[in-house]
């Protein structure tokens, strides 16, 4: 279980609300605020969505990734773009981690100023996750 949820402070409602957070036990949620009913949704459930998503984004374009990478760790031999472009391969299996060790929030306050926000629904779905800068999938 995620000790916080990974994007507090960058999570909307439907109606472009902050969304607080909250603990229920040791359970960190997210809570929307339902015309005065506040509605605790276990965090895990909406940070696995957007993860989910992120993966989505960076399937298909992990040669591309790795090389950019690559180049900004100044380690562009062949050996460290095939360890970059293995991980980006696998990074669902980086999603445990990241749930258990969570974001900086140094990493958080860059991805607000950035124009990256959360927006979910009253039961906790994902609707739309904004990424100012990033290329739609659907445009290639």
């Amino acid at each position: 279980m995620p000790r916080e949820p990974l994007f507090t402070g960058l999570v909307v409602d439907e109606y472009d609300n902050a969304v607080e957070v909250a603990y229920v036990g040791e359970e960190p949620c997210y809570v929307v605020d339902d015309q005065g009913f506040r509605r605790h949704i276990p965090s895990e459930q909406v940070d696995r969505q957007v993860l989910q998503f992120m993966a989505e984004m960076v399937e298909g374009h992990e040669d591309l990734l790795s090389e950019q990478a690559a180049k900004m760790l100044g380690q562009e031999d062949i050996f460290s773009r095939a360890a970059l472009e293995n991980q980006f391969k696998n990074i669902e299996k980086q999603f445990e981690q990241v749930l258990e060790t969570g974001i900086p929030e140094e990493g958080r306050a860059f991805m607000g100023m950035s124009g990256f926000k959360v927006r979910i629904n009253l039961h906790g779905d994902v609707i739309e996750v904004a990424q100012p800068g990033a290329v739609d999938p659907d445009d290639e």
